[in-house]
């Protein structure tokens, strides 16, 4: 490859790149901008992550789903690798959105103007066969970084009083975490990008 080739090629390369990246930046900047928002409760978790810093683990009331929620459940009972699921929410008297429904895969029908579906994964292994059982999705919002030296004090007080998350909703159940809340106060707004 002559030099003036190999330029080329680097710079079709980090273009490339550089599409990608703000595709991806672009979609999650979407759903934070459009997206449909609901308030899920948190409980408080470990906050430090050695690498990135102060976080708050984010064990809200969808972190667990009641196995009886599930309206498709298969034959063999028990999850396999990665299925998806949709938890269909309702906001409830107290503000926050609560698990109405849930289907293995997509839901059958769309959601009401009142209601949300919220996209999961759920791993392998998990067994189906008891109604009084508990699953727990993986909807990717199970932190919230914070700045440097916040989070210890925001986990104390988690424990104290109700905080939240209120999340962007994508039209195909695609969550971004939007806030933070203490009660009806914002404590911190994640950028659009």
């Amino acid at each position: 490859m002559t030099g003036k080739k190999l330029i080329i090629a680097a710079l079709v390369l980090a273009l490339v790149q550089i599409g990608f990246l703000s595709w991806i930046i672009a979609g999650r900047a979407a759903i934070l901008r459009n997206g449909k928002e609901v308030l899920l409760k948190v409980e408080p978790v470990d906050p430090r992550d050695l690498l990135r810093g102060d976080y708050i683990s984010l064990n809200n009331n969808i972190s667990r789903i009641p196995v009886k929620l599930i309206a498709n459940i298969p034959q063999g009972a028990f999850s396999s690798d990665d299925d998806s699921i949709t938890v269909r929410l309702k906001k409830g008297a107290d503000g926050y959105w609560q698990p109405t429904a849930a289907w293995l895969g997509k839901a059958p029908a769309p959601a009401a103007a009142d209601e949300a579906d919220i996209a999961g994964h759920v791993a392998a292994g998990w067994d189906f066969r008891s109604p009084d059982m508990t699953i727990a999705p993986d909807y990717g919002i199970d932190r919230f970084y914070l700045p440097e030296g916040e989070g210890v004090a925001i986990q104390d007080e988690i424990r104290v009083r109700p905080f939240g998350i209120k999340l962007a909703l994508a039209a195909d159940g695609t969550a971004q975490i939007k806030a933070l809340m203490d009660g009806d106060k914002t404590l911190f707004e994640e950028p659009l990008y």
